[in-house]
């Protein structure tokens, strides 16, 4: 079990919950015709969120990865030309929760609480989005 997260490309998500959810759908099919595993294929920003994010949750996978680290701040993301996914421990969700968010602000990408009961999708120009 994980506690997942999104950030996002807001310049190309839809601006409305159902719109967005049916978006996030597309997304996570994983059927862009490449691996998963390399930061380098997303948009600049998400780019840069993710050199952020590895330096405390390093990917278990993919250029970044170092085999010799384990432990529950190793994460499993899964990365698009505009979202990252990211798998987190429950042990560490409460921590990578607030970095998520707080990098998402600094790099100007949208944040998905996808482990949330209620998932909020916050843009970051303020706009925030709760599916039905």
């Amino acid at each position: 079990m994980s506690y997942d997260m999104m950030v996002f490309d807001a310049t190309v998500a839809p601006r409305e919950a159902v719109a967005f959810i049916a978006w996030f759908e597309r997304q996570a099919r994983w059927d862009e015709h490449h691996g998963y595993d390399d930061p380098a294929l997303s948009a600049p920003a998400l780019q840069a969120w993710f050199a952020d994010i590895a330096q405390v949750f390093p990917p278990s996978e993919g250029p970044m990865a170092d085999a010799g680290q384990s432990g529950a701040h190793v994460t499993d993301y899964s990365i698009g030309q505009h979202v990252i996914y990211g798998a987190f421990a429950f042990s560490v969700a409460e921590q990578a929760h607030g970095l998520v968010q707080d990098l998402a602000e600094k790099h100007g990408v949208g944040f998905f609480d996808v482990g949330a009961e209620e998932a909020a999708i916050v843009f970051p120009d303020g706009l925030v989005l709760i599916p039905d």
